[in-house]
């Protein structure tokens, strides 16, 4: 079983890195760490994210107590590609991704449950062009980068009907913001380099009560919390001076670097609260609503004075339908049919528009091998931003592929 996995892993992270792109190609991954990358496994993106849902088979990367649950050893990996259609008030261009989303492996030990994770959590990539109004100078701006966290996981069944769980989460990543000036009559333009690597560890806690309210309905709630972290930040500025080649390629002619102090990124604080009532093995719906407060983390290199960060919230609903779980007759009877709608406020506000985003979701899970191997496929349509204030709309679509693999650890050998 694990040699299966490692090889889908490898065939999986060869495909993801042969057209793997940056993790997003949107200019609001300019402001703070980045874009907000995981949004939780194929299969909860196809509830729109929601991750009030536990069970036997799958792993909860969003909420730790859920790794209780479980009752086979679980392995699961996943990616995604999503497609970009960008246009303000005069221009409208597309742009695609393709990415690593997590890697994870739990597994149940009586009343324990334990894990390990890795996953991106932010995404920055933009290309950003201006030009003075009479034509005389010209900026660009790009940025590349994001957040990575290595996590492992421990969760334990307090009560019957209630579980406890704990992640500690290694924080690394680097974040780099170039800007280059072209004037008119000047030969070279001027260039300027920021780079950020940040290290650090956070924690994230988790609760999960669940309770039969009838024969056939039980209810759930979930409940997470992280507490504000520091994250130590590396710094590195460097200044020169360029001519572009006809490709694009820079061309440096001088370079002097800016000795940067180190600093502290606090990472927010951030909660959750979720409730959900279902039929086991048949379905389920949801509510998930989460609270970041917000960071004080800005890019060095640009700042820009119309520019504020409020609190972020995220509303979640969603579900799954089985028609019949364990039918021999029909395959599709098996399949897991999930749908979601989420809206988030991300705490951005420019110009003095916020903005927002919201996306609508569909998911099936499908049955894949012995002991409840399944393939998971999500797709998501969602918009974000607006073009008041010569800002950026944003139409995104994304498919999202999970594997997720299922083995007997610590099983006593019998023999007759």
């Amino acid at each position: 079983m694990i040699q299966r996995f490692l090889i889908i892993v490898t065939l999986l992270g060869t495909v993801l890195s042969a057209s793997a792109q940056e993790g997003t190609s949107s200019p609001y991954s300019f402001y703070g760490t980045g874009l907000t990358k995981f949004r939780g496994t194929a299969e909860q993106r196809g509830m729109a994210g929601l991750s009030v849902y536990s069970d036997s088979i799958h792993v909860n990367l969003q909420n730790p107590a859920g790794y209780s649950k479980l009752k086979l050893t679980a392995y699961s990996v996943g990616g995604s590609h999503q497609y970009f259609n960008l246009k303000d008030s005069n221009t409208e261009e597309n742009a695609s991704n393709t990415t690593f989303d997590y890697l994870a492996l739990a597994f149940p030990a009586g009343k324990w449950g334990f894990g390990f994770a890795v996953k991106p959590t932010t995404a920055v990539g933009y290309d950003i062009s201006s030009q003075s109004d009479d034509s005389s100078r010209q900026n660009l701006f790009t940025g590349r980068g994001g957040l990575n966290k290595v996590s492992a996981t421990v969760s334990y069944s307090l009560l019957e009907n209630l579980s406890i769980g704990a992640d500690l989460q290694y924080n690394f990543g680097n974040i780099q913001n170039k800007s280059i000036r072209f004037e008119d009559d000047i030969q070279f333009g001027t260039r300027e380099i920021n780079r950020s690597d940040f290290l650090g560890f956070t924690f994230n806690l988790g609760a999960l009560y669940d309770r039969d309210i009838t024969e056939d309905l039980t209810l759930t709630a979930t409940a997470t919390y992280s507490p504000p972290t520091d994250i130590n930040v590396e710094n590195f500025r460097e200044f020169s001076t360029v001519l572009l080649a006809g490709n694009g390629q820079e061309i440096v002619s001088d370079r002097r670097e800016d000795e940067q102090r180190d600093t502290n990124y606090e990472s927010p604080s951030s909660f959750s609260f979720g409730l959900g009532i279902g039929k086991e093995n048949k379905w389920f719906l949801g509510a998930e609503y989460e609270n970041t407060q917000a960071g004080n983390f800005n890019n060095r290199s640009f700042r820009e004075p119309d520019l504020d960060f409020d609190d972020a919230s995220r509303y979640k609903v969603g579900g799954f339908f089985i028609p019949k779980y364990n039918d021999i007759t029909s395959y599709f009877n098996r399949i897991v049919y999930r749908l979601g709608g989420r809206y988030e406020q991300t705490g951005i506000n420019l110009r003095g528009e916020e903005i927002n985003e919201f996306g609508i979701s569909f998911g099936v899970g499908v049955p894949a091998g012995r002991l409840f191997t399944n393939a998971n496929l999500s797709f998501e349509y969602g918009q974000r931003g607006t073009t008041n204030a010569g800002l950026v709309e944003e139409s995104f679509f994304n498919f999202i592929i999970g594997l997720s693999l299922n083995d007997r650890w610590f099983q006593q050998r019998k023999f007759n």
